[in-house]
């Protein structure tokens, strides 16, 4: 199950005229029974909503007051309500009611009136020199203070739930409405919603109001959503023939392969960035350490000497902010399947009581999957929201657990037999299609559903770039150097990094210089060695110059390379 929690709006959306009629009523019911939980996200302050709607307790959470307050059906009155930011300040109600603002409502955080008092409102606010915001929405005036709003009332009830905004659906209408439904993995608008509100939303439902979130209702639990497509999440993979491709943040099953350093760690570490980065949670297994110096978003368990237990991976994995990567380095060659299979079961009851974490990623995957990997075992990786399998030999694992999977991302050499071997073992017929060896950087995506293997340019991580900048800045190119030779060949100046490379720029004579400049050694070296064509491309521009005195052309090549490179050399 995809989404875990529903965030409804009141007024306008499970409301009409403030009353919530017997069918709207029957669905929130619906939803509960089918193990989601519910959390209202009001404008209205509690005393007021409870005059209105005798049915709170069909929600896990209400946020009311905008954001600023949580209340909790079911508990003690005195537990059961948590201002989640300081109270109004007194001298603002007291000058808006010397102003002859009214109606005036104060609550337990929130000041609200209605137009035309925006204005005077404002100004109250400024005369009294105070760090406020003011909310309108569909003709109210809400005073708050600065940063509180829906979406952050919401994330402090998905804390207490210890559910993700990416397990969550949001519904509503009006302007206040945009936090929260941003906020949400998918956000809906109900047929009445006002324009930009829709504008904004993955879904429009056809009816509008309660019937709206009835309608919503019957999807979530007839689908969960699995024909919405949520653009707005999709994960970039890289750039193919046709443009951009991506990958949906819920669902996929890939598996990575391809030989040794031929890029499946840095197609890994792109993905993995980019989850970390959009806030999914994720759940790395590594056997062999590879991941011991960590990865961003994620804190490591286990190291050399030490293995986790599954309590402590399972209480770090509590925390919706904090993915893990587990270190099996310190457990025995063949103990780790037999460790993962003990805990998959573990990891997955959690994966279905809360909705995360969000990916599982198994590098090794060969070693920890092997034949003879269990059937139930198979069915949880099934379940997952989104799995990643990394490995050399994608031929050894279970074939039972290859055909769980729908696309492999194949790199290196000879890409073709990596796809042959899934195709063998998963049944799926390979189309006959030239398949050369890829480069550095490049990738072949096969979703033997959607047709033949697709090529696609990787979009590197960040951390990768920061770390190629600093190679190639202040790093030992080794073999990769540039050579000031001259053209007798009398010279052997190494440069063995772009650093190094202006410093000797600036110093040798200018027959040297020129040599290099004509022959455009320069900027070949810069597209071949140092992998930097945009780089490579200005340099040509100043080689291909005729004319241009020595002096001039050394200074344009330093300043366009100090331009890329000097903040990763000062960085490094």
């Amino acid at each position: 199950m995809r989404y875990h929690a529903v965030a409804c709006d009141y007024d306008g959306t499970l409301a009409t005229d403030g009353r919530v009629d017997d069918d709207t009523l029957d669905a929130l019911e619906r939803l509960a029974r089918s193990g989601r939980r519910l959390v209202m996200v009001t404008g209205r302050e509690i005393d007021d909503l409870r005059r209105d709607f005798g049915r709170m307790d069909l929600f896990d959470r209400i946020v009311a007051e905008n954001g600023a307050v949580l209340y909790r059906p079911g508990e003690p009155e005195a537990q059961a309500v948590s201002p989640l930011a300081e109270g109004p300040p007194v001298a603002l109600a007291g000058r808006l009611r010397e102003l002859g603002v009214a109606p005036l409502s104060v609550g337990s955080v929130i000041v609200a009136t209605w137009e035309p008092h925006g204005e005077t409102v404002l100004d109250a606010i400024r005369d009294l020199g105070l760090e406020m915001q003011v909310i309108f929405n569909k003709g109210a005036v809400m005073v708050l203070p600065s940063g509180v709003n829906k979406a952050s009332g919401l994330a402090a009830a998905l804390v207490e739930l210890g559910i993700s905004e990416h397990s969550t659906v949001g519904v509503g209408d009006a302007e206040n409405d945009h936090a929260f439904l941003s906020a949400c993995e998918c956000a809906v608008a109900v047929a009445n919603a006002l324009p930009a509100i829709k504008e904004r939303c993955d879904l429009v439902t056809e009816r509008d109001h309660g019937a709206g979130v009835a309608e919503l209702a019957d999807r979530l639990l007839e689908t969960d959503l699995a024909d919405v497509d949520v653009v707005r999440r999709r994960l970039l993979l890289g750039t193919g023939e046709t443009g951009q491709t991506w990958l949906s943040p819920y669902g996929p099953r890939l598996l990575v392969a391809g030989p040794s350093h031929s890029g499946k760690s840095t197609v890994t570490a792109a993905l993995l960035e980019r989850l970390a980065r959009a806030g999914y949670q994720f759940c790395l297994i590594d056997p062999e350490g590879d991941y011991a110096e960590g990865v961003e978003g994620a804190i490591v368990l286990g190291d050399a000497r030490r293995t986790p237990t599954g309590d402590e991976v399972l209480q770090v994995l509590e925390d919706l902010r904090q993915s893990v990567v587990i270190d099996l380095l310190g457990l025995p060659i063949d103990d780790r399947p037999g460790f993962f299979e003990a805990f998959l079961p573990r990891l997955s009851a959690l994966c279905a009581r809360q909705g995360h974490p969000h990916w599982l990623v198994v590098d090794e995957a060969h070693h920890m999957m092997p034949e003879g990997f269990g059937p139930q075992p198979i069915g949880l990786l099934r379940e997952m929201g989104g799995l990643l399998l990394v490995t050399v030999h994608p031929g050894a694992v279970s074939e039972p657990v290859l055909r769980a999977l729908d696309a492999i991302v194949a790199v290196g050499e000879r890409p073709g037999d990596v796809l042959g071997a899934f195709a063998a073992a998963t049944g799926r017929p390979l189309p006959r299609q030239d398949l050369p060896d890829l480069p550095t950087g490049e990738l072949l995506l096969w979703n033997p559903t959607a047709g033949g293997p697709v090529r696609v340019e990787l979009a590197p991580p960040e951390e990768e770039r920061r770390r190629h900048r600093r190679k190639y800045a202040t790093g030992d190119l080794g073999v990769e150097s540039f050579y000031f030779r001259g053209p007798r060949g009398a010279l052997n100046l190494r440069a063995n990094n772009l650093m190094t490379f202006c410093s000797l720029a600036e110093g040798v004579d200018d027959e040297t210089w020129e040599h290099h400049l004509r022959r455009g050694d320069y900027s070949r070296w810069l597209a071949v060695q140092v992998k930097d064509e945009e780089l490579a491309a200005e340099v040509a521009e100043v080689e291909g110059a005729s004319g241009e005195p020595s002096g001039d052309t050394r200074r344009r090549v330093c300043e366009l390379v100090r331009a890329r490179y000097t903040a990763s050399a000062e960085s490094a």
